[in-house]
């Protein structure tokens, strides 16, 4: 049984009549507005003598006769609190010792001093009884361990454990960072539709909903990419937006079916601009939330103060001994793998295309083996169908991705603004879906409209804020890094 759920009967009734007690006596149980004069970590701040009014949830009683000590709780603070009968007079103290129980929240109104053992103090002149908790705090209070009530009941964990309030509010913190950054760097934030007619901008397999009103089957975005570059092409400068991609895909401790993701699209920009930009904010965001750029991931030691140059296509081709841009034939790369015996046969029966086999070896045979940073850069064109191609060869593309721990941190491109040659990509793309390939990208006649339209250069960038950040705040997966995972 998860630790909270363990309410007997008698205690639920309890709580319940206490609320009774409370509603005979205030009239309301759950107020509705209390006026503080400072948060808890303001008053923290205060020398003694001072006057507070604040609020909190109650995580500690001690009763001591005709003195009590209490604390009260929000996210960024706790304070202890002292109540004596003498000073709150005998029907005051007694409603209080009778009536008011772990979790409840309360407001306080007293003044600031020190204990004769130097701990921080409120000495409460009064107090009103805010909100009343029908069910108690997990047993564990200092430290809630029930994995399955840790992600399921966030806000008990979060109550529970410092080190789940650290993270969070570490994350929101990057969030800014990073809104702040492009802010300043003459970005613009937009917004574009999560349920889109045509499931692009990215190889994953979509979800489906059905719009009623439309009778209409819709995908919920996998990427915002076309619609940035649609914004680009209105002849806004740069634009980037935070929010969430859906891909119905397996999930493991670094990929989940819902992630937050942040795209930005700068025009006139190539990728090595971008590579220069998002490694700066990169070191800005371990310098502000970390303060060093060499950190510790799960035991493992990164240095961000540099990163390493890997060539793609030439390490591939020194891996599989044949020139990877010549690939054309699905079924005569796999054989190979298998004759080398890099893979059993039943492992890459199910992909169906040159680009997911390529990939699946990238990541099995190369990419987990990267652990401290590196900059990936020269791909074949047929990976990604919305990067521009090289100009001095078509068959490659100018491409890069930062990469720690065996894990894509970030990826960006020059952009493909050809619409002749878009064209043909999407259309590539649809033989290998035909093929049974359920992540090739689709193609999307209202993008290839705009791009007709005309489109100055571009590059753009992704970066996945949960996997990012896991790294960041040496979390061992995603579910550690987000509020409300997914569970089954």
């Amino acid at each position: 049984m998860a630790e909270n759920t363990g309410i007997s009967t008698n205690e639920l009734e309890a709580r319940l009549q206490k609320a009774e007690n409370i509603r005979a006596r205030d009239g309301v149980v759950w107020k509705d507005k209390f006026d503080r004069s400072h948060t808890i970590l303001q008053a923290r701040d205060l020398s003694d003598g001072a006057e507070v009014k604040l609020a909190g949830r109650v995580t500690a009683l001690r009763w001591l006769g005709k003195l009590m000590f209490g604390r009260i709780y929000d996210i960024d603070a706790e304070i202890q609190f002292s109540m004596s009968r003498e000073e709150l007079g005998e029907d005051q103290y007694k409603f209080m010792k009778a009536n008011v129980d772990l979790g409840d929240f309360i407001g306080i109104t007293g003044q600031i001093y020190h204990t004769t053992a130097g701990e921080l103090t409120v000495k409460v002149s009064s107090y009103e009884i805010l909100s009343k908790a029908l069910r108690p705090l997990p047993e564990k209070y200092h430290g809630l361990t029930d994995m399955e009530t840790r992600y399921r009941q966030r806000y008990l964990d979060i109550i529970s454990n410092e080190e789940t309030r650290r993270t969070m509010k570490m994350r929101f913190q990057m969030i800014r960072l990073i809104r702040d950054y492009l802010n300043n760097n003459g970005f613009v934030e937009v917004e574009t539709p999560i349920m889109q007619n045509v499931a692009s901008g990215a190889s994953a397999r979509p979800f489906i909903t059905h719009h009623n009103a439309l009778n209409a089957d819709f995908y919920l975005r996998i990427a915002p990419e076309l619609f940035l570059k649609e914004t680009i092409a209105a002849g806004f400068d740069r634009v980037y937006e935070l929010g969430k991609n859906f891909r119905n895909e397996g999930m493991d401790a670094m990929h989940l079916q819902e992630f937050t993701m942040l795209e930005w699209y700068a025009a006139y920009w190539d990728y090595k601009k971008n590579i220069d930009f998002s490694w700066k904010l990169v070191q800005k965001i371990l310098m502000d939330l970390r303060g060093t750029l060499q950190i510790e991931y799960q035991g493992t030691k990164l240095d961000f103060s540099k990163y390493e140059e890997i060539d793609y296509i030439e390490t591939m081709n020194k891996l599989l001994g044949v020139d990877i841009l010549e690939f054309t034939d699905t079924d005569a790369l796999r054989k190979q793998l298998v004759e080398q015996g890099m893979f059993p046969e039943s492992e890459l029966e199910d992909l169906k295309s040159v680009p997911a086999i390529v990939d699946y070896v990238f990541k099995h045979k190369v990419r987990e083996n990267i652990i401290n940073p590196a900059v990936v850069y020269n791909y074949p064109a047929y990976m990604i169908p919305l990067a521009r191609r090289n100009d001095k060869d078509s068959r490659r593309i100018d491409v890069f991705q930062l990469i720690a721990c065996g894990a894509e941190l970030l990826k960006a491109y020059s952009e493909l603004v050809d619409p002749i040659v878009q064209r043909a990509a999407f259309e590539e793309q649809a033989r290998n879906k035909e093929a049974g390939d359920e992540e090739a990208v689709a193609l999307d006649e209202d993008f290839l409209l705009a791009m007709e339209h005309g489109m100055p250069p571009i590059s753009g960038l992704g970066l996945g804020i949960d996997r990012f950040f896991s790294i960041v705040s040496n979390q061992p997966t995603l579910r550690d890094v987000i509020l409300f995972p997914i569970m089954k």
